[in-house]
């Protein structure tokens, strides 16, 4: 039998995001983009199995599973040996194994108040011991990595044990997602906290080998990557996973050996890329779906070109958040929350839908969307209703008192709503249709207009009134929504700071709990309560059409595993060919 081959540095895989990354430490970032390449370059305990359906963990550098006591408050992981860092200058020519203390490590970066993670509210409060350590680091402004913590330890070269304050049922997905990768103390320590961001050195399957911030980045096969086998587990009578297994089944991973990644903010580069074949795959872009999907069915053109389709509800909410700290829109009184209700229940969704999605998705009736544990179809919130809108803002005090058309406070001051907006020309289509909403509604709208990174830096520091955005699930449970609204995240990914002590006291009481009927009627609850303040406005879930070229093989749309580059391959012997577009 013939050995599995590795990567190929001959295959190269063209992709395009289409915003652009913050940089690859997987402590400081969370958005998708930087995720999806710091996904490829680091290793955290556990994954998923490519191809299970619904979504099922799978150990990643773990040996197993993690061995958990009945109240689920102590985790014990045994690490692979035989793993290595990919080299760096700072290792000195040696090879530098992965143990159980460069997790102990890892988490702690993200708990270390210096480091700022956006990610912190995956384990704050968790760990036994470590809130007497984020208050020493804060006093004396460093982070004692070296003092011990009974809530993360390594007993033993491989072995991690981690002890929890309380129960945590969720404690291994959160161990499945990107940014508890492992990376090495040494390197981190060579670089300052801005420089690291753009020297990841991980044990993951592909090295960062060139990066043009906000336009592009490359990425090469790991040469020290261990030996692994393609294995997922297809779903019975599936075609699609039948042909995958059939493709990749037996192979060493990764295959492909180069990855370049474009950032491409307009749909119109990202999609004549794709038709020219300098892409291997693409979302379509909302507003081609008429033309790709005439009738429902893929193009003939494309059809015979033998492009390949794939479609889901992507598990993901795009809302939009009221900044509850803000001083017009803002805060918790009937007539704040009457205000903000008013202007969810006037914004004209089914235009959004089918305008800027191109009725390529499905109203959001709450935080949570299909594919998480908690979610409920059933479940229906308020929808469009411009009269009940005015009548709220009459009732409260928001009228037009000198007949110009535009309402005022009820203290008489002017009313504006502030919304942040990039430049592209589909947040255009967006602005659009906010900008009708309210002046049905009688209400004026500024955009702020800025790249997406500077935007989501201003939400972060509380500086957009409003902001529409979009959360993919990062684990398979409804927690990864509803930690959104938490009151302690509002310092991280709490976009709307939103602080009620009627949710936190039910996200903390949920938080103890496994899945079942008593933890789904506290995750209905706290949607009901944001709901009920007009936190967000709901939204909606996408349904995404993936379009791949022929010679990209092993490709399949995961919930939790975006752009999961080790398990593809690309058949050389299939030449990329132009697409037509000519009508």
């Amino acid at each position: 039998m013939q050995p599995a081959q590795a990567a190929d540095m001959g295959k190269t895989l063209r992709a395009a995001f289409k915003t652009a990354e913050t940089g690859f430490d997987p402590a400081q970032v969370s958005d998708v983009y930087s995720n999806d390449i710091i996904r490829a370059i680091f290793d955290p305990l556990l994954t998923y199995d490519w191809l299970a359906r619904p979504a099922k963990l799978v150990p990643n550098v773990a040996v197993s599973l993690p061995q958990v006591n009945q109240d689920a408050t102590e985790y014990t992981f045994q690490i692979k040996p035989g793993i290595y860092f990919a080299d760096h200058p700072v290792f000195k020519g040696q090879k530098r194994e992965l143990v159980a203390a460069d997790f102990v490590y890892s988490i702690k970066r993200i708990l270390d108040p210096a480091t700022r993670s956006p990610n912190l509210y995956m384990f704050e409060g968790k760990f036994a011991g470590a809130d007497a350590l984020i208050e020493a680091a804060r006093k004396s402004g460093k982070f004692d990595y070296d003092a011990p913590m009974a809530g993360l330890q390594a007993p033993q070269r491989y072995t991690l044990k981690i002890k929890l304050n309380k129960s945590d049922f969720k404690l291994p997905f959160l161990l499945a997602t990107v940014n508890t990768g492992a990376v090495a103390r040494e390197v981190v320590q060579a670089y300052s906290l801005q420089d690291i961001m753009a020297h990841p050195v991980g044990t993951g399957p592909y090295k960062l080998k060139e990066w043009v911030r906000g336009a592009k980045m490359v990425l090469e096969a790991n040469p020290d990557y261990r030996e692994e086998i393609f294995h997922a587990t297809p779903q019975a009578g599936d075609a699609q996973d039948a042909q995958i297994m059939r493709q990749m089944q037996g192979k060493r991973l990764p295959q492909i050996g180069r990855i370049e990644v474009a950032v491409m903010d307009e749909s119109q580069p990202r999609w004549l890329a794709f038709l020219a074949g300098d892409l291997d795959y693409t979302i379509v872009p909302s507003d081609f779906v008429a033309r790709v999907f005439p009738g429902g069915q893929l193009a003939p053109e494309l059809k015979q070109a033998g492009i390949i389709w794939q479609k889901e509800v992507a598990p993901g909410t795009f809302y939009s958040f009221f900044n509850l700290d803000d001083a017009q829109f803002g805060g918790y009184t009937p007539e704040r929350i009457a205000l903000r209700r008013a202007i969810i229940y006037a914004y004209r969704l089914n235009e959004e839908i089918a305008h800027y999605y191109s009725n390529m998705a499905m109203p959001a009736h709450g935080p949570l969307s299909p594919g998480v544990l908690g979610y409920d179809p059933a479940w229906r919130s308020a929808r469009q209703d411009l009269q009940l809108a005015r009548a709220l803002l009459e009732r409260y005090g928001y009228k037009d008192r000198d007949g110009d058309g535009w309402r005022e406070a009820p203290d008489g001051k002017p009313l504006e709503l502030v919304r942040g907006s990039t430049p592209s020309s589909q947040d255009q289509v967006l602005d659009e249709v906010w900008k009708r909403s309210m002046d049905a509604l009688g209400i004026r709208i500024r955009f702020i207009k800025q790249k997406w990174p500077d935007l989501l830096k201003m939400a972060r520091q509380g500086q957009l009134p409003t902001w529409g955005i979009g959360w993919a699930a990062q684990i398979p449970d409804g927690d990864t929504y509803l930690q959104l609204l938490y009151g302690p995240n509002k310092e991280a990914n709490n976009l709307a700071r939103f602080d009620l002590p009627a949710f936190n006291q039910r996200y903390e009481k949920a938080a103890g709990l496994p899945h079942g009927p008593a933890r789904d009627r506290l995750y209905l609850e706290m949607q009901q309560l944001a709901v009920a303040y007009g936190v967000w406005h709901m939204g909606v879930h996408r349904v995404e059409s993936h379009l791949l070229q022929p010679r990209l093989l092993g490709y399949k749309i995961h919930p939790f595993l975006t752009n999961a580059w080790k398990y593809m391959d690309i058949d050389k012997d299939i030449k990329a060919q132009h697409i037509s577009q000519d009508k």
